[in-house]
This record gives structure tokens, C-alpha cells and sequence, in this order.
């Protein structure tokens, strides 16, 4: 087990990616903390979690309450460690909108929520963890972190912010032992809003699917086990050297849109 008698906290826990992300950490030997909005979306995690015989706690904490966020930490580290803190909540984006067509309202609240929450919960992780001289801090991201992309509004500049700030952490809490990693995904066609807009737009939403995994070099989308699957590592002492990057999950997206690159079946020349 990866996290053996390691504790996570995690934010945003009842959606789907922070579901999948502690229901990995829990697999491996984790005692997650699950925290979020709404108690039946986090108690049906720590259902999930304990019926496979892990162990999951759940607490009603806003991510952007600073108050409440050190308190629920500081409750937790009484008794033990805090030794994985995770943010997965949702900006609340607004996109499919040019930006000379946007509100400056819906244009700059992803980027003001991002900004807070991840100030927020990783500083109160962050100053625990550098008593302790452990820890390893979260976040995630998607591909407009990266590549310039169209009609994200201010999705895509939250996230190049997260990832900014993930690297300046990662340079302050490093000799402490602290380390701070950012996830970038490209989106998970078996995460809620994708499963969502399949059920009441069929028609639209597998094109836009087939369309962003045309742009991957993979022809295929990272799924929330693939994420969490990445999380699990480097939450993990095997990715102890491990600090101060973005980690990107998206297929090669990133690294260069590859729409115009055919699959053809390989055939050896005799």
C-alpha cells in the first residue's frame, strides 16, 4: 500500500475527480478526510470507501473559509499527521463564450476562487506540514494551463495561476520537506459533466469528446482512475524527489495539438 497509515485531506471530495482521488488514496492505505458542500455527495464517497474496508471521515467545510479551513486542519493534525492535502473543488466557470463577449463578472470569478481556495487550504496545510518537516500538496489543472485555447474564458487563466502558485509554494516549503505538485488533466469523458451533457446533449457532447481526444497524441482521454491513479504516486514516498512541477496527465495534448495526425495501422515493411 502506497499511503499506509498516511492521512489526506481533500477538498471538493463529492465530485467526481476529488471522489476518485480518495477512493484511490483509501485503497492504499489512506485515512481520508472528505470535505465539501453538501453531506449526501461526501457520505456516499466515505460509503464507498469504507465498504471496501477503508477508512474516510466527512466534515461540511467551505474551501473558501479561512476560518473553518484551519480549524477542520488543526482539528485533524491533534491527532495525527496531515500528511496529503488535495483541492478539487469547482471555479465556477463560465465558458463557450468569446472573451471580448464576456461579463468582467464571469470572466474573473474562476480566477478569484481559484486564487483563494488554493491560498487558503494549502497554506493551512502547508503550515502544519512544515512542523511536521512532511507533507505533500495537490492541485489540478487542465490543458488550458498550458497551450493557449479558445472560449475557456477565465477557466484558462485560473489555471495557469494554480500552476504558478503551486511552483512558488514548492520553492517555500521545500526545506521543510514539503512538497507541492500540480496535476494537469485534459478532461475525463467518465467525470460528471461530461456524463452529464452525454445525458441531455448526446449528439453535441460526443463530438466535442471525439474532438478533444483527436487533439491528444494519444487518441484518448485520461479517465478519472488515470488522475487518480497519478495522485496516488505522487502523494507517494515513491515520488519523494518529486516537487515544484506540473505533472501532465492530458495525452500529450499540451505538448502539441495533434488533430492533424491520422491513426494508420502500422504495417512492417517485408
Amino acid at each position: 500500500m502506497l499511503l499506509k497509515n498516511k492521512n489526506a485531506v481533500i477538498y471538493g471530495a463529492g465530485g467526481s475527480i476529488g471522489g476518485a482521488v480518495a477512493r484511490a488514496f483509501a485503497r492504499h492505505g489512506a485515512t481520508v478526510h472528505l470535505t465539501g458542500y453538501h453531506a449526501a455527495s461526501l457520505q456516499k464517497v466515505a460509503d464507498d470507501i469504507t465498504a471496501q474496508g477503508g477508512k474516510a471521515t466527512i466534515a461540511l467545510v467551505d474551501a473558501l473559509d479561512e476560518r473553518a479551513v484551519n480549524d477542520h486542519i488543526n482539528l485533524i493534525s491533534q491527532s495525527g499527521t496531515i500528511d496529503i492535502s488535495f483541492n478539487a473543488i469547482g471555479v465556477k466557470d463560465t465558458q463557450n463564450v468569446p472573451l471580448t463577449e464576456m461579463t468582467l463578472d464571469d470572466f474573473i470569478r474562476p480566477v478569484n476562487i481559484a486564487m483563494e481556495t488554493q491560498f487558503i487550504t494549502a497554506c493551512a496545510a502547508g503550515r502544519v506540514m512544515m512542523r511536521q518537516q512532511s507533507g505533500v500538496i495537490l492541485s489540478i489543472t487542465a490543458t488550458p494551463g498550458a497551450i493557449g485555447y479558445p472560449l475557456v474564458g477565465g477557466f484558462g487563466p485560473a489555471c495557469c495561476a494554480i500552476e504558478g502558485f503551486s511552483r512558488d509554494l514548492a520553492v517555500e516549503l521545500g526545506p521543510y520537506n514539503v512538497r507541492v505538485i500540480n496535476i494537469r488533466s485534459a478532461g475525463s469523458p467518465d467525470s460528471r459533466p461530461f456524463r452529464d451533457a452525454l445525458a441531455s446533449m448526446p449528439e453535441f457532447a460526443s463530438a466535442f469528446i471525439r474532438k478533444l481526444e483527436e487533439d491528444t497524441m494519444l487518441k484518448k482521454l485520461p479517465m478519472m482512475e488515470d488522475i487518480a491513479n497519478t495522485a496516488t504516486f505522487l502523494a507517494s514516498d515513491m515520488a519523494g524527489k518529486i516537487t515544484g512541477v506540473t505533472v501532465d496527465v492530458t495525452a500529450g495534448t499540451t505538448n502539441g495539438l495533434n488533430y492533424k495526425t491520422p491513426y494508420i495501422p502500422f504495417s512492417h515493411p517485408q
